[in-house]
């Protein structure tokens, strides 16, 4: 089966969804595979706790935003949020990251999508994250570092660690990697300085406070912000706006590699559009000319019954077209919306900012 054409349903059978013998045997073989992950994870914690593994200080600030689950969990609003926020104060602000996926290229999907919305912050990618925060002060001269994705690279100290969870998936369905989504038990929650639920919006206020309570199981004292991804317009390639009113009553066609594309298919519902097809790749899927190729057909073969193809702001970069198959090709912008806990969010930024 082509890579375009395959079901990405992993989450389906890791949440239970499917029960048919096939994916029951897959759960079992990955909670054995698990076991000795979560035994490698434990160790490698403690080392750093102890302090038989160095920790490197930076001579700035550095926020790490993170999160407990493997994928989607929606970070890169954060980050946008958290950049922004900073530069209004005249802060030179710059971004570290692993650039997981890259390959051969200067920078992976995320990078690009970052540098598209926020040009002026400069993002430096380097697996070994205590290069990149020198590049970034040394080469860069930045006086704050966001350490994208920081959570479990433990090398780094960190002044604000801040820790994404997504309401849709909070503890990836309660199993570590790769029975489940955890890259480490809950109770790596212990290390958060504050919490950030996304995607509230989604779920009902009875599951928030579950999600709560097991925050605070964990960590009691911890601040919580909630908040939502507020769709704010289309963007059509390179840099043309789009009202969002243009998706209401509209059918349409979503295509996406992201880690939750369930919950970027309910966003675009949210917005008014009939979702009438959708077609989910890999996670940081690069977009490879035989994928793009099956893709155009698979929309064209849809007809009139869709009128445009919706895409992510992460996968518009890669695709670097405004039209695919015939139709219309659009990124759905999403912003951070704070329901609840700014007050918590701008005091633990401003102790940051006093430090500069």
């Amino acid at each position: 089966m082509s890579r375009s054409n395959r079901q990405w349903d992993y989450r389906a059978i890791l949440s239970g969804q499917r029960q048919d013998p096939l994916a029951m045997l897959m759960r079992c073989g990955c909670r054995i595979a698990s076991l000795g992950y979560g035994v490698a994870v434990n160790l490698r914690n403690r080392a750093y706790d102890r302090g038989s593994k160095p920790i490197h200080h930076c001579d700035v600030p550095v926020i790490s935003v993170g999160n407990l689950t493997t994928g989607g969990t929606g970070k890169t609003p954060i980050v946008c949020f958290l950049a922004t926020w900073l530069r209004e104060r005249e802060l030179r602000v710059a971004i570290i990251s692993r650039g997981y996926g890259r390959g051969d290229a200067d920078a992976n999907d995320e990078a690009l999508e970052l540098h598209d919305r926020l040009p002026d912050v400069p993002h430096v990618q380097d697996a070994d994250r205590v290069e990149a925060a020198r590049i970034a002060t040394e080469e860069l001269d930045a006086q704050v570092l966001l350490m994208d994705d920081g959570l479990q690279h433990r090398r780094l100290h960190r002044d604000l660690e801040i820790v994404v969870i997504d309401a849709t998936c909070p503890f990836g369905y309660g199993y570590l990697l790769p029975r489940g989504l955890l890259r480490e038990p809950i109770s790596g929650l212990r290390r958060a300085n504050l919490v950030i639920v996304t995607r509230c919006e989604l779920v009902s206020d009875q599951e928030l406070a579950e999600i709560e309570t097991t925050i605070h199981r964990v960590n009691a004292a911890v601040p919580i912000v909630r908040s939502r991804h507020q769709p704010r317009g289309l963007r059509e390639y390179p840099h043309q706006t789009v009202s969002l009113e243009s998706l209401s009553g509209r059918s349409v066609a979503v295509v996406s590699a992201i880690g939750n594309p369930e919950a970027f298919e309910r966003t675009v519902t949210s917005c008014g559009a009939k979702v009438n097809a959708s077609r989910r790749l890999a996670d940081h899927d690069p977009y490879e000319p035989e994928t793009v190729r099956e893709l155009r057909q698979w929309i064209e073969s849809l007809g009139e019954s869709v009128e445009q193809v919706i895409c992510t702001h992460k996968d518009l970069v890669k695709l670097r077209t405004d039209r695919l198959g015939g139709k219309p090709l659009r990124a759905l912008v999403i912003d951070l919306t704070l329901d609840s806990g700014r007050s918590e969010l701008e005091s633990s930024l401003q102790a940051i900012v006093d430090r500069c």
